[in-house]
């Protein structure tokens, strides 16, 4: 498969945070007497991939907008300063460093995720790769769907070839959108109706580049 960039989603597709993630939110809703919308890993394997405030929309429905959105911005803060905390390349997928770093010795690697800002910055602190990255942009940087950040980052990055790695319906339909072949990490969260290539470790990513 032949391109100039690899562009990655991050739940799913370079590690599995869920568990962490739940914790965070958890403290904040318990922290303020709402322990009725608290999470768990599972509920939120389903919630992955949407946007932040579409997870609002769904985890927080009885609390009404804006304070529902609110509430949401004041969990994300502290769910990422647990993740600061209590994240390591424990919950990386096996193989994840290894098969970036060979990757960027080729390619420019980017990531686009529908997560709050601070939250790729953290997640390639804490699997240690952050210098194997060009750039990164998410929906808290652009406030638009996954699909128009992918066309925001190519434009920024003047990059003209690229595929997106990721393992949602929602990624799927966000490559529509850009216009770049999609790459289904099948041991993620989703199952999407289509994709270019499909992959069961990301360690098959140097197989197939």
């Amino acid at each position: 498969m032949k391109t100039e960039s690899l562009i990655f989603d991050i739940d799913g597709t370079l590690w599995d945070s869920r568990a962490l993630v739940a914790d965070g939110y958890n403290l904040q809703l318990r922290d303020e007497g709402l322990d009725q919308y608290c999470v768990n890993a599972e509920q939120l394997k389903a919630l992955f991939g949407k946007t932040m405030s579409e997870i609002a929309d769904i985890m927080l429905a009885g609390i009404e907008v804006p304070e529902r959105y609110a509430l949401m911005e004041r969990c994300m803060e502290r769910e990422d300063a647990y993740l600061r905390e209590n994240a390591s390349e424990a919950i990386a997928y096996d193989g994840v460093k290894e098969t970036l770093e060979v990757l960027s010795k080729k390619y420019r690697l980017f990531i686009v995720s529908n997560s709050q800002k601070g939250y790729p910055e953290i997640t390639m602190q804490k699997i240690g790769v952050e210098h194997l990255f060009t750039g990164h942009l998410c929906f808290g940087d652009t406030q638009t769907e996954k699909g128009e950040t992918i066309k925001t980052l190519m434009k920024m990055y003047d990059i003209k070839d690229a595929v997106y790695i990721g393992d949602t319906q929602g990624d799927y339909e966000s490559t529509l959108v850009a216009g770049i072949p999609f790459i289904w990490a099948s041991y993620g969260f989703g199952e999407p109706s289509g994709y270019a290539e499909k992959i069961d470790a990301i360690k098959e990513l140097m197989d197939l580049f």
